[in-house]
């Protein structure tokens, strides 16, 4: 979903630009309790299009050495048909969906069942009698087929080498597009952190080695990358070496199985688009407990920006967060650090609408013949950290975190449309104007994207006060201002 996409149709929504927004009389406007004046210093010298919650990447670019080992991989194959397969592996990947689970097959067995046998009991009885024994084998027939055709049938990917090619020219560039915008909000909010050691959980081509390197440089000493796929896991170890003999960076360790020791942590682990390869709900709640006992500093989580991606990341950030590991050699509580501001159930799912927390990554593509010369990667990411909460962070001590800019910004004539997950656990529609917040707070918001988080604090203690004396629907229970 390219980014001019969206914003037609937003605009679509929204309508002419300049004009008054229909939907204006409906949004949420953050309470005017303090203002920050013109002469205020709150951003210091620097530039309201640098504010402190600015966290969006421009256009992530591929390493150089890294984009000359790719190409070196497709000249050097002999396989017909390439740009066909990669984009059919594409298509492929972004309609996956998890496997269903046996009790949920069962359970829309027995209802079908129920509503089928309906419709074969003889209608001249009162009551009907029961269905003699070819009634029932056509019943049974009937379901089956029934539920072969509404049933999503999962299947599991062997990366075989061909196959391994394939992914590589489909998805290379965009996980890595992926995880550099999660690993640069660690950097962004967390400047002290120096990871030593990295595990890449379900490795594949190695792109989270490569945009950690790109990361955080040389502070990186050892990256384990763990695949069931040992074509892969050769493939990942060309790429590393670009045709030559000698890795272009050293410490990296491939293997098909994690350490054995639940007492190995590392600075940083990461899950880029695998927890989808695992067959069932256990085996991705086991892994998840599993990656969490060895992480040390951050566990990065990044899906697909679909409702199944995001799914699948509520279901880890539950497990993480709800504890209850016997075996867990390290005390420290988790902490969600990005995207949510708080540790509330997703407000994005809904019973009566469920849509994606997702978020969009420009970057430059793999220069084969069949790519644009942008693309954009739509995905859902989901960072936990251990120890400390964000307390004391850029917020200030007490603060709520700031809220998270969960769709693209609307600029409009002396307003700004800003669709915010505050920490109160609510999503909140705010109009920002330069006459109710201040130049500083409307300029930060207007040159806010998609991702960022805008710098609005709730002072404890303090209630929001309209115009009427009482409180209005806003950012949380207290007052909405710039953080000074």
């Amino acid at each position: 979903m390219a980014a001019p996409v969206a914003a037609r149709r937003w605009r679509g929504l929204w309508g002419p630009r300049g004009g008054a927004s229909p939907l204006r009389a409906f949004a949420t406007v953050i309470p005017k309790v303090s203002q920050v004046d013109n002469s205020s210093d709150f951003l210091g010298r620097v530039p309201h299009r640098r504010h402190p919650g600015v966290l969006h990447l421009k256009t992530v670019q591929l390493p150089a050495e890294l984009v000359k080992a790719a190409q070196l991989l497709v000249e050097q194959s002999t396989m017909q048909g390439l740009k066909d397969k990669v984009e059919g592996l594409t298509n492929y990947l972004w309609s996956r969906k998890r496997p269903l689970e046996a009790t949920e097959l069962q359970r829309r067995g027995v209802q079908l069942e129920q509503q089928l046998r309906e419709t074969l009991r003889p209608r001249t009885e009162d009551p009907p009698g029961p269905l003699t024994d070819a009634e029932e084998q056509r019943l049974q027939r009937r379901v089956l087929n029934r539920l072969r055709k509404t049933t999503y049938h999962w299947e599991e990917l062997r990366y075989t080498e061909e196959l391994s090619l394939v992914y590589m020219a489909a998805r290379l560039d965009g996980g890595f597009a992926a995880v550099s915008r999660a690993f640069h909000e660690i950097r962004k909010r967390v400047p002290a952190f120096a990871p030593r050691t990295l595990l890449d959980f379900g490795s594949g081509t190695g792109s989270v080695s490569w945009a950690a390197r790109t990361t955080w440089g040389d502070t990186l000493s050892e990256y384990l990358c763990v695949d069931s796929s040992a074509p892969m896991l050769a493939l990942a170890e060309r790429l590393l070496k670009g045709g030559a003999e000698a890795p272009l960076f050293p410490g990296v360790h491939f293997r098909q199985f994690l350490p054995v020791s639940p007492k190995v942590q590392f600075d940083l682990v990461v899950s880029a688009f695998a927890l989808n390869e695992l067959p069932s709900r256990a085996q991705r709640g086991e892994t998840v407990r599993t990656l969490w006992r060895k992480t040390d500093g951050f566990l990065v989580l990044v899906e697909n920006g679909t409702k199944e991606g995001h799914q699948m990341l509520m279901e880890a950030r539950e497990i993480v967060l709800r504890g209850g590991d016997k075996v867990a050699h390290d005390p420290r509580e988790a902490h969600v650090f990005a995207p949510c501001p708080h540790h509330l159930p997703c407000p994005r799912l809904s019973p009566e609408r469920s849509l994606p927390c997702n978020y969009l990554q420009r970057y430059l593509p793999l220069p084969f013949r069949w790519n644009p010369a942008l693309k954009g990667e739509l995905f859902s990411y989901l960072i936990l950290r251990r120890g400390p909460g964000p307390e004391g962070g850029p917020e200030g001590e007490g603060q709520a975190p700031w809220p998270r800019i969960t769709q693209a910004v609307l600029g409009r004539a002396r307003h700004v449309h800003c669709h915010l997950c505050c920490a109160d656990g609510r999503l909140e529609h705010a109009v920002i104007t330069a006459r109710r917040h201040g130049r500083d707070l409307y300029r930060c918001a207007r040159q806010s994207h998609w991702g960022d988080r805008l710098p609005v604090t709730t002072p404890p203690g303090e209630a929001a006060v309209g115009d009427d004396g009482e409180a209005p629907p806003g950012l949380g229970a207290g007052s909405a201002a710039p953080v000074g």
